[in-house]
């Protein structure tokens, strides 16, 4: 059995894991809901990453990598833009394509500018994001359960970690309580009818593109200045594709992608935690754990989470009719 303070240690861990898959997600969920799938989430956390870390170290400012890091996202996803909405190319090739662009691309100019493999230097101090106490966290750590929960779990996060959070109610009542929302949803249901009623279809595609650039720069940024203290090659480690497969486990609905995402999270915590299981004197290899997520991700995949129905008009170019 295991007591508070491990599973209080492993659902901290769960909250710092799922941090950039439910950024991503949410990214991925506007651009989708507007009728422009993305499989290029992997390609804009990865530039993300390896910018922000880089210009953190140079810097030393987080903020400033910070930035740099949304500005990078923001560019592939312009440039995916680009290439599905203004010229109609296949969404699902222009978001392959993005992906190879970004693993190549991270590791030559790391690797020109700091002469480290690929990586950059290790981030200290102000040019990493510190974990933040909220108000009373040391005080209440006394109280039975509920403190060490508001200490150990609640408090003590970097700020990204909390506005990842903040983004599910935010994207909640954006989509479903704003006119904008409305128009976002139906340009991905119906792009013919909004453009009937006089509604720019190619403008609101790029604005819910806009949206999923600066979601995937947080998410970058906040792997190599947050969760990590620099770039890595290759350190998004499929987290993109994970976030997409979240997302079709949430039916695209925010609410839906939190819960999903907390999950995939778990999962890696438990496989960083146990490592080894013995079940019946059988014990499971590290791998099996470490691919737990992979493997749920297939799972998910294959429709086991029952009928999952993307926007109707999601993968397809608008031409507008004269």
């Amino acid at each position: 059995m295991m007591d508070l303070a491990t599973i209080l240690q492993i659902l901290d861990s769960t909250v710092r894991l799922a941090t950039p898959l439910l950024l991503a997600c949410l990214a991925g969920l506007f651009s989708e809901r507007a009728g422009v799938f993305d499989i290029g989430l992997e390609g804009k956390m990865l530039a993300a990453a390896m910018v922000s870390g880089a210009l953190a170290a140079v810097t030393g400012s987080v903020w400033l990598g910070l930035g740099a890091g949304i500005l990078a996202s923001c560019a592939l996803a312009l440039i995916h833009g680009v290439a599905s909405i203004t010229f109609r190319g296949n969404q699902l090739i222009s978001g392959v394509a993005i992906n190879f662009l970004a693993s190549g691309m991270t590791v030559l100019v790391a690797q020109n500018v700091f002469k480290q493999g690929g990586r950059t230097p290790p981030l200290e101090g102000a040019a990493r994001f510190q974990s933040l106490n909220l108000p009373f966290a040391d005080s209440l750590q006394g109280v039975p359960v509920l403190g060490p929960i508001y200490h150990e779990l609640i408090s003590g996060h970097s700020i990204l970690v909390y506005v990842a959070a903040a983004c599910v109610p935010l994207t909640w009542w954006v989509l479903y309580r704003t006119r904008f929302g409305l128009r976002l949803r139906a340009v991905g249901e119906n792009p013919a009818a909004v453009d009937t009623a006089g509604i720019s279809v190619i403008r609101l595609r790029y604005v819910a593109v806009l949206i999923c650039g600066v979601l995937c720069g947080i998410a970058g940024a906040y792997l190599a200045t947050g969760l990590a203290a620099g770039f890595g090659k290759e350190m998004t480690g499929g987290r993109g594709f994970i976030a997409l497969a979240a997302l079709i486990f949430a039916k695209w609905r925010p609410w839906y992608a939190l819960g999903a995402c907390l999950l995939f999270g778990l999962l890696e915590a438990l496989a960083n935690r146990f490592p080894n299981i013995d079940i019946a004197g059988f014990i499971l290899p590290v791998q099996f754990m470490q691919a737990l997520p992979y493997i749920l991700t297939v799972v998910i995949l294959a429709g086991f989470v029952g009928k999952a129905i993307p926007p109707r008009a999601g993968g397809e170019a608008y031409v507008k009719e004269r």
